[in-house]
């Protein structure tokens, strides 16, 4: 998440300098070719401009989509906010007068969970953008604490040896911690040291845990429709090509009866990297957006999240040793 007022202009410059160069590329040769006498490369600009229409309407559906996902796991991770502090102060009343080592134990559970969790969500997909050259290379910028670290050095700090080594040898970790956490409750109402009431309102926490858990899921594994987003990779790819073939003939007569005269044809290029670059870094917009686990710089900062969850719960028990809040760096934070 970017947490500055705005990404600067040099930012964007800097983050699409790839593109900048292929787009000025793909300008300067129909450009050069015309100068040097192939004067039937000209293509009449209104069919291109029709296409730009199509286009700007299905990059435009594609980034709707893409904020649509974004919001969505951020509503997600604000409900996991509440359910944590709810979850907490419930347990912390209904169970520390019997038993204060178990709640502190389900305590360091739950953080495990979000912990489980959020290495699941920034594991890589194939139709992910961080392994891309234009991503990667702006991921040095900031830091992603689910690359710089492994689960289990940070399952460490929660779980005993041998509830660790149960984890581990799982497939889901965040489900199968969410259930010892079930197990763990019901094993405390049998013996009595909690009502059916309490009961029923903790294990209500659980199931609103493994609900959320399940959404973040559906957004991370189910991808963006690999039909709209290949159309509209096709349809902006020819547009690209074909917008400086559009302009040659209009720009080549613009100095007509002037001393610039033979000259302005040169505007071409300028004029078809500004606008293919306009296109091409709004598409790039929405791709830094349709997935917000990946670890972008527009991610939902599902660690920093996590972490304040930690220190409210963790100051419900009146804990002084605190864990320090995550700052952002270079304005980005996850």
């Amino acid at each position: 998440m970017h947490s500055g007022k705005k990404f600067g202009a040099l930012e964007f410059v800097v983050w699409t300098k790839r593109s900048i160069l292929c787009l000025a590329v793909l300008s300067a040769i129909p450009t050069v070719l015309y100068f040097l006498g192939y004067t039937f490369l000209s293509f009449p600009w209104q069919p291109i401009a029709i296409m730009g229409t199509a286009v700007a309407f299905i990059v435009g559906f594609k980034n709707n989509a893409s904020y649509s996902r974004l919001w969505e796991a951020r509503q997600i991770y604000g409900a996991i906010i509440n359910d944590s502090r709810s979850f907490g102060y419930i347990l912390r009343d209904s169970l520390s007068a019997k038993n204060s080592n178990q709640v502190k134990e389900m305590f360091l559970r739950h953080y495990a969970w979000l912990t489980a969790l959020r290495f699941q969500l920034r594991e890589a997909r194939a139709w992910e953008n961080m392994s891309t050259a234009q991503f990667d290379e702006y991921a040095q910028k900031y830091d992603i604490p689910e690359k710089l670290s492994r689960l289990d050095e940070e399952l460490k700090k929660y779980l005993s040896e041998d509830e660790l080594h149960y984890i581990l040898s799982k497939k889901n970790r965040a489900t199968q911690l969410m259930a010892k956490q079930s197990s763990v409750l019901s094993e405390a109402y049998a013996k009595g040291e909690i009502n059916d009431f309490q009961w029923t309102q903790i294990n209500q926490q659980l199931v609103k845990f493994t609900d959320n858990q399940g959404k973040a899921e559906r957004i991370k594994n189910f991808p963006y429709p690999r039909n709209f987003s290949s159309i509209t990779t096709y349809l902006l790819l020819l547009f690209i090509v074909f917008v400086p073939f559009g302009l040659l003939k209009e720009f080549d007569k613009l100095g007509d009866g002037t001393v610039v005269e033979g000259f302005t044809l040169w505007f071409n290029i300028p004029f078809s990297l500004l606008v293919t670059w306009c296109f091409h870094t709004l598409d790039s917009v929405g791709e830094a957006s349709v997935n917000p686990f990946e670890g972008s710089p527009n991610d939902v900062p599902i660690t920093q999240i996590s972490r304040t969850i930690e220190i409210d719960m963790r100051d419900m028990l009146d804990e002084t040793d605190l864990p320090p809040a995550i700052a952002p760096k270079n304005n980005i934070v996850l």
